[in-house]
Formats: C-alpha cells, structure tokens, sequence
C-alpha cells in the first residue's frame, strides 16, 4: 500500500526522471444500513474480496465498536486527509443490492427531497440476501401485440396518455412490452396482481416486485409493482410506465417525500428510455412535463357525474341528506356509498344572508373568519374584512356536518340498515346495500350502482394546494366502484360551489377550463410544479427558520412561515435553489429537524 508518485522534470532538462508508481489504495465507500447515521465512510477492499466487492453490492464493515450492514456507493481512494493506517476493512460481501445506476439516481434523489441516501438505497435492495440470480428470461414473441396509443406516444418519445378508469391496460402494456423490456409502476397492489396475471397470460415473462427481486435483477420482459418498483435494479428496460400517476399512494409521505412519477422521469432520461404516465385526470406536474406530448385514449367510458347544489336546500345548514340523495336510497334496487372524509378537514364558513361559501380571491380556498372583522386565508395568508364577495352582507355562518347522526338520519331517509365503514373496518357486510363512511369506504366496497360525496367541498376546499387534485383521486376511485353497474352508473357531488370549474368539468366530461384555471392559480402562487415548498418540523424549527431570515445569503432565496415552534414552510423557485439552502444552512445546535419536500397534503 502507499501513494502515487507523480513523475518529475529534472530540472533544466527536458528528460523525464520516471519513477515506479506504488499501487494505490482501493477503498470502498459504503452507506451504513443503520437508522440516523447520515454519512459515508471509507473501507479498505481486502485483495480477497476484490473481484467481489463493487458499487452496489451490500456489505459488512466495522462500525463504531460492532459490525453493521451497508451498501457500498463507490470504489476509489481515500477521501482526503484520511490516514490509510486508521481505516478498518470491508469484513464481508453479504450479497447484491443495487446497481451503479440506481446509486447514481440515488445521489440524485438525496439532493432532490433532501434525504438520506440509506433511505433511497434500501427502497431498490432484496428484503433478503441474494447472491445468484437466473440468467434472463425474455419470452419469444409468437404475437406481436399492438396499440394506436403506444404508437402515437412512442412518436413523442414518452408523454401523458388520458385514460378512462376502467380502461383495460393489459393491451396496452403489451404493446409496450413487446417493444421492449418495461417497467410498470401501479398505486395498489391488487391492481398490480391483476394486471400481472393478464400480461403472464398473453406470454410475457413478469417479475412482481419486489417478491420476485432476483427474477428482475436478472432481466424479464415486464417488471411490475407499486410505487417501489421504480427503484427496481434493473439493468436493462426501454419503457417505463406510471400508471394512475395523480395517485397519492405513488407518493412517499415519510421523509424523504419523493415521488415515484418524479423517479419515473429522472430516471427514464438518464437511461434513454420512455417515459409514459397514464391517469383519467392528470395532475398538473404531469402535464406541465409532457407538454403537447399528450394522448387521449378513446376507450372506456365515465360514469354520469351530477351536481347537488346544497344551497337549494332549505336544511342547507343542518343537515347532509338532500333530496337527491333521498331518492338514491329509496330506490331499493340501487346498492349506494355515502363518503364523508371528516377528519383534518376544512371548516367552511358561508354568507348567513345569501349561503355563499366565502372564498378567498387568489386561490379560491375556503376563508376562516379569526374575529369579527377578519377572514383569513390558510392556503395563501391573504385577509380581507368580514364581508360577502356575493351580497355584501357582513353576517357569518359556520357550516357544522351532523356526522354524529349521519348513520342513522341515512336509515332514517332509505328505511333500510346502513353499514358504517372507516379505515378500520377490517370486514364488510356484503349484504348490505348502503354505506357510509370515510374514502376507506371506497377500497372496503367490492361494487356500487352511486357513488355520493356527502361534503366534497370538505376537500375541495381545504387549505392545500393540490386540493383539486385530491379530489380527483377520490372522484377516480368512485367511478372505478360503480363503473361495472348496469343500473346506470353514477356519482353524485353535494357542494355549496356548484361554479366551481373543476366540478363542472367532472359534469360536462370536459376538464380543459379547468387545467387553465389551475395551471394560473398555481403559477400565480409559485406552488409546485412552479415553485418548491418543503414543510419543517421537529425541534429548533423556529430558530432555524429565523436564521434563513435573517441571513442575506438565503432571505434573497427562499421565503419562511413559522406555523408554531415546531412546525413551518419554506418556499423557494426552483427545488435546486431549496436544496441547496437545505444542505448548506446552518443548523441550531441540538436541533432535531425533518424536511418534507412538496408534500402531498400542504
């Protein structure tokens, strides 16, 4: 072991005084598979473990006073100013993990969410050790399957494709596959089962992951499974496809935050290969990526999507059951889910003369009056006196759900028993015909002929900026239950908002004033995909933020709101410009902070 030794001029002479180099010292850098160590650490690579240990692999090393597993990140020589007689040695090579480019996207993604790299790393890494894998196992194409959609969005090179909800994807992932090895990235696991078992059944070879993580390591026509399964390490794929992208559940909500749509992208253009996101109703970071790169799939169907206006009724203020909600539940021949989300929800406030919902102007959230003389907005911070934008009245009124008596004023109105379903209700009572409970009713309930939002302004109107696109994942959801129905389908939306655009386009099968009106909104904001936001929390919050205040460096950058001690936000341009303030602002001493980076619910 030693150092290079450089070649040197003889002085006044052009000759060349050539010396031996010594070998260089090869070190391995690992990241400890141990929970809040966030550093990278320098081992030797003994001569034994030589052609064994490279990027990727996992490993054991010695870590203060014990041994603990890692993944090593790179081969190369000491970092500097590190001595070569105090670094211990790599003990073991315990099996495969990931591979050089998952690490380098994992790099990425540590600056992207500002993460560990453990947390990315692990994502891609077998749940068990595995040393060997099966050679590749691409199937012959005995039939060559084919799609006008694939066809016009392989044109673009990857793009957005709007589908229906109950749009049949094995023919279209076939006709992906058949052009190449794809990955496919699904919200839920059922989905993920079902669409497997049609893509076997048409003779493609499928890894689901990350069960069959040795079979996608080793190469597969299709690798598939849920939000994970865009880490999945694999070496070869020409497609990468994200289905029902708008879906929360392809969001990480643990910090790190990221987004398996965002990996998707990232990824694909480091590699070369497609990117394609499906959704029925595309969120707006989806369509500002794909730009005119944009496909409508014609087939399939949306259920009949109504409009209840909670303003003609005269218990407008006391009560959730309309008269069109009555005449579903009288129709016994109707099997009906009521949905009510009434936890962390808006608390709407309405004009007591005209039952005008008060909004803020800017971002169209609902308004909170704080005293007699002031709304506030808890979306965007704007206040205004306590005055309708409609009448002119000064008169409030607090609208207060009976979700207390909701059950029985429903068996009340159907005269018929009512099953009560939340997200701990672990087994449904499928004889029932109606139901009423959170959105876990929507995933609880096997089918349905009307799908009734009790409130949906509780979510379309909550103080977050991807309100609009939460509730397009619930309305999704709702169609997919009621859309096999052969008793005409439908979905019922009870609002104190029936101008709301996004609402109207559900209504007319036409989303396209809204995306405009979204897309000025959020840009007006600088909310993501314009901006970046990251939520702070945890000890030393309030001092931390302070601090980025009053620094001239990052106050130029970046713009702070304190919540409470504990709790706050911070915006920035661009996610590059908040990184690099989240990785370079100093931190109060015993500061225990969290980050979470466009958030799905702020």
């Amino acid at each position: 072991m030693g150092e290079v030794v450089e070649a040197q001029r003889v002085q006044g002479s052009s000759q060349t005084l050539i010396q031996t180099a010594v070998p260089s010292v090869r070190v391995a850098r690992v990241v400890p598979d141990v929970t809040g160590v966030d550093k990278i650490f320098d081992y030797l690579v003994p001569e034994a473990l030589a052609e064994t240990v490279r990027v990727g692999v996992r490993v054991r090393v010695p870590l203060h006073g014990r041994n603990v597993a890692g993944w090593v990140v790179e081969i190369g020589e000491p970092s500097a100013g590190l001595e070569v007689k105090k670094i211990k040695s790599v003990i073991k090579v315990l099996g495969l993990g990931a591979t050089a480019e998952i690490v380098d996207l994992a790099v990425w993604a540590t600056k992207r969410w500002a993460g560990r790299m453990r947390s990315f790393i692990s994502t891609a890494a077998p749940e068990t050790l595995i040393n060997n894998v099966p050679s590749p196992r691409y199937m012959p194409r005995a039939v060559q399957y084919a799609s006008d959609t694939f066809d016009k969005v392989r044109d673009f090179g990857g793009g957005l494709i709007t589908v229906a909800p109950l749009s049949n994807l094995a023919p279209f992932i076939s006709a992906v596959a058949c052009d190449g090895p794809t990955i496919v990235v699904m919200p839920t696991q059922h989905r993920v089962k079902l669409l497997a078992a049609a893509l076997r059944a048409n003779n493609f070879s499928v890894a689901q992951w990350p069960q069959d993580w040795a079979l996608a390591y080793g190469g597969v026509d299709v690798v598939i499974g849920t939000r994970s399964a865009v880490w999945a390490p694999v070496e070869k794929f020409s497609n990468m496809v994200v289905v029902d992208e708008h879906d929360d559940l392809l969001q990480e909500e643990r910090s790190p935050t990221w987004h398996a749509r965002d990996v998707a992208i990232e990824r694909s253009s480091r590699v070369g290969a497609r990117c394609i996101l499906l959704s029925p109703i595309a969120s707006l970071s989806a369509r500002k990526w794909a730009g005119d790169r944009r496909v409508v799939d014609s087939q399939g169907q949306w259920p009949e999507v109504l409009i209840v206006d909670r303003n003609n009724d005269e218990q407008w203020s006391r009560s959730l059951i309309s008269s069109e909600l009555i005449a579903e539940l009288r129709d016994k021949s109707r099997r009906v889910v009521c949905v009510l989300n009434s936890k962390g929800r808006a608390r709407l406030t309405a004009c007591g003369s005209c039952r005008n919902i008060l909004r803020c102007e800017k971002c169209d959230a609902a308004l909170n009056q704080t005293d007699k003389t002031t709304l506030d907005c808890p979306r965007c911070g704007e206040s205004r006196p306590v005055i309708c934008q409609v009448c002119g009245s000064s008169s409030c009124a607090v609208l207060k759900p009976g979700v207390a008596r909701l059950r029985e004023e429903l068996e009340a109105a159907a005269n018929r028993s009512v099953f009560e379903v939340t997200a701990a209700t672990e087994t449904v009572n499928e004889r029932c015909n109606v139901f009423v409970g959170t959105e876990a009713v929507l995933h609880r309930v096997q089918n349905a002929d009307t799908v009734v939002f009790l409130d949906i302004d509780s979510e379309l109107l909550a103080p977050r900026y991807r309100a609009n696109e939460i509730v397009a994942t619930l309305v999704v959801h709702a169609a997919r239950l009621v859309g096999r129905s052969t008793q005409s389908p439908r979905i019922l939306l009870q609002t104190h908002t029936p101008d709301n655009a996004f609402l109207i386009g559900l209504k007319i099968g036409d989303l396209t004033q809204y995306f405009v009106s979204d897309e000025a909104r959020r840009s007006l904001l600088k909310f993501p995909p314009f901006g970046s936001i990251a939520q702070v929390s945890g000890k030393g919050t309030k001092a931390f933020l302070d601090s980025l205040n009053e620094s001239l460096e990052f106050s130029a950058v970046v713009q702070t709101m304190n919540k409470d001690t504990e709790n706050g936000l911070i915006r920035a341009e661009n996610w590059q410009q908040l990184s690099d303030v989240l990785l370079s602002a100093k931190r109060p001493a015993k500061s225990r902070l969290t980050f979470h980076v466009d958030p799905p619910r702020v």
